[in-house]
């Protein structure tokens, strides 16, 4: 068995954002050599999140909408969590929507069902942030 590691880097240029990262997750696969396996793919922050869902953008408002309901920005008074920080919401927002999600590879390819992607969603922006890729198999 092998194992492959690989880091995405990130810095979106606002609080909260959603990107794409299905090409390169499968690029890292590509990568690895594996062909039969397992990936990981993590967000390496707790103010951010990767997971599976469609890429269409009236689903993206959707969820923009939903967690803005379960866990609204501001006021920034109404956590705890917010001394000096202003950021209780996206550490909500992570729990809800996941720190990481695992697809099988075959074939040297990621074995999704009908219109699945991988997304990388920031809560909390404007700062350096990692995911990481993490691939085992043969």
């Amino acid at each position: 068995m092998k194992s492959y590691r690989k880091e995405l880097h990130f810095h979106l240029p606002t609080r909260r954002g959603l990107v794409n990262i299905t090409d390169k997750v499968q690029q890292a696969v590509n990568e690895s050599g594996i062909k039969e396996g397992m990936v990981l793919v993590n967000a390496m922050n707790i103010t951010a999140s990767v997971f599976i869902n469609d890429d269409e953008s009236g689903l993206h408002q959707d969820y923009e909408k939903w967690l803005e309901g379960l866990a609204p920005e501001k006021p920034y008074s109404q956590y705890r969590h917010n001394g000096f920080e202003d950021n209780a919401d996206a550490h909500l927002k992570r729990t809800i929507m996941g720190r990481e999600t695992v697809v099988a590879v075959t074939e040297g390819r990621l074995d999704f069902g009908t219109w699945e992607q991988i997304f990388y969603f920031e809560f909390d922006g404007k700062r350096d942030k990692r995911v990481l890729i993490k691939i085992i198999g043969d």
